[in-house]
């Protein structure tokens, strides 16, 4: 709910919200959501200027802000699971890139082509790729729900004399995974249910290859049973905040992923067995030849190098704390009825 003393939403962002409630001024969770972030005149990522990095006006730094050791990193880790040939004739194509930037932005790399697509342009895939992006899925709109009276609960946003807050609507809709049958008073479950659909959207398209998709989630039954408050939060200047309805489209809103639900729609379209790491595990595993490059290069001494490389992998920083989804699929899958003419 919203918190005392919390900013009311700005005049713009209050428009678009009457312009899209249901009576009563009601929506729900999930839209509220996918207008704070995506909205083309009042979303988050459509605001102009820096919003991922150190520098002033930026709310949070991701892998990519290390600069371009990671880009390194994860090139050498896509040659080492494709192969060499196979890596050489595909096109690198980054999913939710910052305008301007990407992964591989300063960093050598062997494909054959480079593409970017920033968060909410059209994503369209063909023939053979290496699909990466970080961070991309935890930026997708959830929806809410509560134990409430012995059920499930769908969560909405309502504007009341011009403050948002959190409110209950009717009985929980499905999700893809089963709801427990029972929680404590009040437990909400953030269901990242456009990550999955955004998966699904990946997977379907006519193309083959590799998907390194690094972000943090959790399995359903962690996210349904051992995070009682849900993982939605907000980040603004770089300060994390339970408080998701002050600043809409001004901060920043994720929640974990769910790792079950990306490798599912991964499979069901013909990828092999799809595999979750730790980032440290991921690329120690896929990538030690350029770790120990860079190690041998920087050692004896400090540097920008070293330094990057001990926070993309040490425990203590992003090692552990995010997690790597990767999976294969050699051929292109046939469209509904067979061949394409």
């Amino acid at each position: 709910m919203e918190s005392p003393g919390s900013p009311g939403p700005s005049a713009a962002f209050t428009a678009v919200f009457e312009e899209n409630a249901g009576p009563g001024g009601v929506m729900s969770f999930d839209t509220f959501m996918g207008l704070a972030l995506y909205h083309e005149r009042v979303g988050y990522y459509r605001r102009a200027g820096p919003r991922v990095g150190f520098g002033g006006g930026t709310d949070f730094f991701t892998a990519t802000s290390t600069g371009p050791v990671f880009g390194e990193l994860v090139a050498a880790a896509c040659v080492e699971l494709m192969g060499p040939d196979a890596a050489g004739a595909a096109t690198f194509v980054e999913i939710g890139a910052e305008p301007g930037g990407g992964v591989l932005a300063g960093a050598r790399h062997p494909f054959a082509a480079v593409r970017t697509v920033s968060l909410g342009e059209p994503v369209e895939l063909a023939g053979s790729c290496v699909v990466f992006s970080n961070e991309l899925f935890d930026a997708q709109p959830c929806r809410r729900v509560v134990f409430r009276g012995a059920a499930w609960r769908e969560r909405g946003v309502a504007l009341r004399a011009g403050r948002l807050e959190e409110v209950d609507l009717g009985a929980a809709a499905p999700t893809p995974g089963a709801l427990p049958p029972a929680a404590r008073e009040g437990a909400i479950i953030d269901a990242p249910v456009a990550a999955a659909a955004l998966m699904e959207a990946i997977a379907s398209q006519p193309w083959s290859g590799l998907i390194v998709a690094c972000d943090y989630g959790k399995s359903w039954a962690e996210l349904a049973g051992a995070c009682p408050e849900g993982t939605l939060r907000a980040y603004h200047r770089h300060r994390q905040s339970n408080d998701i309805l002050a600043l809409p489209g001004e901060q920043d809103l994720t929640c974990h992923v769910c790792w079950d639900w990306l490798a599912a729609a991964l499979a069901s379209r013909g990828f092999e067995a799809p595999r979750v790491e730790a980032q440290e595990s991921f690329l120690v595993h896929h990538a030690a030849a350029a770790i120990a490059a860079i190690s041998t290069a920087e050692a004896g001494r400090h540097s920008p190098r070293k330094g990057a490389l001990m926070q993309l992998i040490h425990p203590g920083g992003m090692g552990r704390k995010f997690q790597v989804l990767h999976a294969r699929r050699a051929k292109i899958p046939l469209p509904p009825g067979g061949p394409a003419p």
